[in-house]
C-alpha cells in the first residue's frame, strides 16, 4: 500500500530536504506553505484540513519555534485533526533543552497515532541558510552565547533520519536525540568556517538585547527574533553540551562533522557572494 506523506514546513531547512528525499524515492509528497496549493498557515486553522486530506504520515515542524506561547495549543489542535483525518504516523521535529518543546512532544505522543520524536541540537545550517548567513559573510558572528559548547547537527542528517523513520518500520514510539559528533563553541564554529573559506570569520559575544537589535536590523521577523532571544537566554547555558548517538542509531553511520558541513557550504560559494 502506498503511503501519502505530508511535510509541514516543506520549504524550511529540514522540510525541503525531507520532501526532496521522499520524491527521489518516487513517493507521493505534499508540502505546506502559506502560498502553497492548498495553502497552509499555522495562524489560520481553517487551512489545515485540506492539507491533511488523504495523508497517512506527517513530518511535523512548527514555525517559528515550539517555544512560542501558542505552539502547544496549535500542536494539540493539529494532531487531533490529523488523527481524525486518518493519519497513522506523526514525526515531530523538536528541540533539545526546551521545556515548551517537551510539552508539545507529550501532545504528539497522546494523539492516538503512531509517533516518532526527533529532538535536535542547534542546526549547522543556521550559519549558511538562516539568520547567521549575513553575519558570516560580514566576518562577525554576533551572538549571546558566551563560551558555551554545542554539538551542531547537520540538517542533511536530520532529513535522512526523518525519511528513514517515515518510511521504514521499527521507529514508532521512539525519541531520537540528534546531535553532531563533537562539541564546539561558537568561536570554534567560526574558526571552522574561516578555515573552509579562507576568510577572516570571528565570533563576537554580546548580550541578548544587543543580539535582538542586530537581528531586527538585518530583517529577521520580530516573532522569530523574540523566539530566538528567549532560546538563547535559556538553552545556551550548557544544558545541551553533550553528544548523543541518535544519528548513528538510525542511520548506522556517524553524524556529519561540522568541519565537513563548513567545507561543503563553502564549496557552494554561499559565504562569499
Amino acid at each position: 500500500m502506498t503511503t501519502n506523506f505530508l511535510v509541514v514546513g516543506g520549504t524550511g531547512k529540514t522540510g525541503r530536504r525531507v520532501a526532496d528525499r521522499l520524491r527521489e524515492r518516487g513517493l507521493p509528497v505534499r508540502i505546506t506553505s502559506r502560498r502553497g496549493a492548498p495553502p497552509f498557515d499555522w495562524g489560520d486553522r481553517g487551512t489545515w484540513a485540506k492539507a491533511l486530506t488523504g495523508v497517512d504520515a506527517v513530518y511535523l515542524t512548527y514555525y517559528p519555534d515550539l517555544v512560542v506561547p501558542e505552539a502547544a495549543a496549535d500542536i494539540r489542535a493539529f494532531t487531533e485533526l490529523a488523527a481524525a483525518s486518518g493519519v497513522r504516523h506523526l514525526v515531530l521535529l523538536s528541540g533539545r533543552g526546551e521545556e515548551e518543546a517537551e510539552v508539545c512532544e507529550g501532545i504528539v505522543r497522546a494523539a492516538g497515532t503512531g509517533w516518532t520524536i526527533l529532538r535536535c541540537s542547534w542546526f549547522a545550517q543556521n550559519f549558511s541558510e538562516h539568520f547567521l548567513l549575513e553575519a558570516v559573510r560580514a566576518g562577525e558572528i554576533v551572538l549571546p552565547a558566551g563560551s558555551v559548547t554545542e554539538p551542531f547537527v547537520d540538517v542533511r542528517d536530520v532529513a535522512e533520519v526523518a525519511v528513514k523513520v517515515l518510511t521504514e518500520p521499527g521507529h514508532t514510539g521512539e525519541l531520537y536525540e540528534l546531535t553532531g559528533p563533537r562539541l564546539l563553541s561558537f568561536a570554534d564554529a567560526a574558526a571552522a568556517i574561516a578555515a573552509a573559506t579562507g576568510r577572516d570569520v570571528r565570533y563576537v559575544p554580546v548580550s541578548a538585547g544587543e543580539f535582538a537589535a542586530a537581528a531586527t536590523s538585518q530583517g529577521v521577523p520580530e516573532a522569530e527574533v523574540g523566539a530566538l532571544t528567549e532560546l538563547f537566554a535559556r538553552v545556551l547555558d550548557g544544558r545541551n553540551s553533550s553528544v548523543t548517538s541518535g544519528v548513528e542509531r538510525v542511520l548506522g553511520r556517524p553524524a556529519t562533522d561540522f568541519a565537513a558541513f563548513a567545507r561543503d557550504a563553502a564549496a557552494t560559494g554561499i559565504w562569499t557572494r
